[in-house]
């Protein structure tokens, strides 16, 4: 496929270019001082916290969950994005890229990986309190912790692979007289694949998986008297708002892009170059908030258990007996009282739901 003919597009620079060295004192980047801001406000909330969230799990917690575990990855996933924070923070301090085409490549991969990882957990997260309320049963015999850590493991192996384009499409350019870490498609119909994949597999396909996942969970605590708040659905809520804040807009740029490669509006071109640092500080900024949620949901439990809240926040999330293995008097227990429950307000269904609760 030929080269893309644009005449705004940058100069390209291999890993051996030596341009770095003969652009002297460079003028700031666009929104530089907005994205120094948002970069170091992320790292220093978001890396502190989510290291205390591993640690906790690890750590400290006694009755490991399903949950617990799908949380730890997702903690694992932030702090690896947030370690390229430094390296960006240095390129809009200098305003340029000063670490080669290999660390360029490496950082936006570690990001695309923790991308894939993070929604897949989280679609994970809402399929799993799904199977939890319609196929309650069935969720005790399949939620063992072997398949949990089976899924976890096929998370990541896919997540790196489908994050594999941002290695080809990053490349060394050359702005004006900054020398930047950017994207580069040949031609418009690159584009045109990497936006689209991205948004299908990032994005649209995970969050039709999570909007079905709450439909049937909604309609299926409107057809039975089972009506308990757990903190568990709360605080899962709470991540996928989160997570769908920050990344939307993200991925309505990329659309914006490939709108803009397919109709050559110069318009929409410039709206899309203009938009798309902001908002990628933005996307970046996601990998912080979790361990905000976590305190916010689990902040009763602060006064009690202090530095341990967080154990026992995870703790609280069990809503498995079968994969925490603590035996089968407690599913009798449960049974008992799901019986007495249906005998006094006469609907059959509670027995269903109350032998699994949405803890």
């Amino acid at each position: 496929m030929g080269v893309w003919t644009d005449t705004s597009r940058p100069l390209v620079l291999n890993a051996t270019t030596n341009a770095t060295q003969q652009l002297g004192a460079l003028p700031p980047l666009p929104g530089a001082k907005l994205g120094l801001a948002v970069l170091s406000l992320a790292f220093i909330l978001g890396f502190p916290g989510n290291v205390f969230v591993v640690w906790s799990a690890l750590c400290r917690i006694q009755k490991r969950t399903v949950t617990s575990l799908l949380i730890l990855h997702l903690a694992v996933a932030d702090c690896a994005v947030l370690l390229t924070a430094p390296f960006f923070l240095h390129l809009l301090s200098v305003g340029k890229w000063e670490f080669g085409q290999v660390v360029c490549q490496l950082c936006h991969y570690v990001c695309g990986v923790s991308m894939y990882a993070s929604i897949a957990l989280i679609t994970l997260m809402s399929l799993d309190r799904c199977l939890a309320v319609s196929k309650p049963f069935i969720s005790q015999k399949i939620r063992t912790a072997a398949v949990a850590r089976s899924l976890v493991l096929a998370i990541w192996v896919v997540s790196f692979l489908l994050a594999s384009p941002v290695i080809f499409y990053r490349r060394l350019v050359l702005k004006g007289p900054h020398l930047l870490c950017d994207l580069f498609h040949p031609s418009p119909g690159h584009l045109v694949f990497h936006n689209v994949f991205e948004t299908l597999t990032g994005f649209v396909l995970p969050f039709t998986a999570i909007i079905w996942s709450y439909c049937i969970i909604g309609r299926r605590l409107r057809e039975t008297r089972f009506r308990r708040k757990r903190r568990t659905n709360r605080l899962i809520v709470l991540i996928v708002v989160a997570f769908a804040l920050f990344w939307l807009p993200f991925h309505m740029v990329n659309i914006l892009d490939v709108a803009g490669a397919l109709s050559l509006s110069k318009t929409l071109i410039k709206a899309g170059k203009m938009a798309r640092p902001t908002l990628t500080a933005l996307a970046f900024f996601s990998s912080s908030v979790n361990p905000i949620l976590y305190a916010f949901t689990g902040g009763a439990l602060i006064k009690t258990a202090g530095i341990g809240f967080m154990a026992k926040l995870f703790e609280g999330t069990a809503s498995e007996m079968s994969s925490t293995r603590v035996g089968t008097g407690r599913t009798i227990q449960r049974l008992g009282e799901a019986k007495l429950e249906m005998a006094q307000d006469g609907n059959p269904e509670s027995l269903t739901l109350s032998t699994n609760p949405l803890e």
